[in-house]
């Protein structure tokens, strides 16, 4: 598949994991600088691993959650739970692989991602 394919298949994949909003405000208020970046992300990361039929979404995104937590990526974590519950994984699951990161990244790491979670989960499930 062609680059500007591949984009074009990240972006739309992207856009269905991470809402369609989130990844338009991201590329918005991308400069120059950031812009070769968020093609990448687009481009690799959603085209080419996400796009792969390797993995479920859903797996994938439980995997995500679990390395933001355990790498203390904050930012990045609370976006992967958001798009974890597009990806029709539940409360429990989440919780399940945060209960996986205590064990084996640290309580720490656990603790703030529980705290995260905990906050988007609220978010996701408040009335409109």
């Amino acid at each position: 598949m062609a680059d500007d394919e591949m984009l074009e298949k990240g972006l739309r994949i992207r856009k269905e994991v991470m809402g369609a909003a989130h990844v338009e405000a991201r590329l918005k208020a991308s400069t120059d600088f950031m812009m070769p970046l968020q093609r990448m992300i687009s481009q690799w990361a959603y085209g080419e691993l996400w796009g792969s039929e390797d993995l479920p979404r859903k797996t994938r995104s439980l995997v995500v959650v679990a390395m933001m937590a355990a790498l203390h990526r904050p930012n990045e974590l609370r976006v992967h739970v958001k798009g974890a519950l597009n990806n029709g994984c539940t409360a429990e699951e989440i919780r399940a692989v945060l209960l996986t990161v205590a064990v084996y990244a640290g309580i720490p790491a656990s603790l703030d991602a529980h705290t995260i979670a905990q906050e988007v989960l609220a978010e996701h499930t408040k009335p409109a």
